[in-house]
């Protein structure tokens, strides 16, 4: 599987996506449209949205922790299904804004708008967009997070001290497939995600030193452009 095709994976799943390395020991494949495992048991399907009081508590929780969530950063430990490992920087800014900073030698950053979701190469000078209504970052970062009435709920569950919730948007028009992996104590935060290719290969991100961020930088959240300083040079 190439790279590129990974970090979509990590990070348009992503849902965020949200999309594997953005690296590949400097290979450079050229960009491919994410592919998204949108296979689901008809088990799964019905007894997804079947719920018990316990599990509907839990994704109300989960819900009212993305509709609280303000701008955030922190630094992302990325794995992918062949055991490459990438870290960095992200930043969160609702609704539907994000930025994930690989570290070097990697010279890719993903950065949404709130528009659209685009993954910037200034290695070769490149830029690829997708709708981020496309992703599955759609449902979480959106100015009403409500995972009942968008959300195909996959797997609700919890343990002494994480909560794990599967989901799929209900759009047909917006593929995707991303576990979440929250903390329960002191109070629900995410901690990583996993998501799965049409292949079945699992990309793991894991969230490190996580937390509130004040007056970011609208800047952060604007896509360079990075065809243009191709042809500028």
């Amino acid at each position: 599987m190439h790279a590129r095709h990974s970090v979509h994976l990590a990070l348009v799943a992503a849902a965020a996506a949200l999309a594997g390395t953005a690296l590949a020991q400097g290979a450079k494949a050229p960009l491919q449209a994410p592919s998204w495992n949108q296979t689901v048991t008809k088990e799964a399907e019905v007894a997804g949205q079947e719920f018990d009081a316990k599990q509907m508590e839990i994704i109300q929780r989960v819900t009212a922790y993305f509709n609280q969530m303000g701008d955030m950063k922190g630094n992302f430990h990325q794995v992918t299904a062949d055991n490459k490992r990438l870290r960095g920087k992200f930043y969160i800014k609702r609704p539907g804004q994000f930025r994930f900073e690989y570290n070097l030698p990697s010279k890719q950053i993903i950065v949404s708008d709130g528009k659209y979701l685009i993954i910037e190469d200034h290695d070769l000078k490149t830029d690829t967009r997708w709708g981020l209504d496309q992703t599955p970052f759609r449902v979480l970062l959106r100015k009403d997070v409500d995972l009942v009435r968008d959300a195909r709920i996959l797997e609700v569950g919890e343990t002494d001290d994480r909560i794990v919730l599967a989901l799929q948007d209900k759009s047909p028009d917006t593929p995707g497939r991303i576990k979440l992996f929250l903390l329960k104590k002191p109070a629900v935060e995410l901690k990583e995600w996993i998501t799965t290719d049409a292949q079945g290969m699992d990309t793991r991100v894991e969230l490190q030193d996580f937390g509130k961020a004040e007056n970011l930088d609208p800047k952060l959240f604007v896509p360079s452009s990075v065809t243009l300083q191709k042809f500028q040079q």
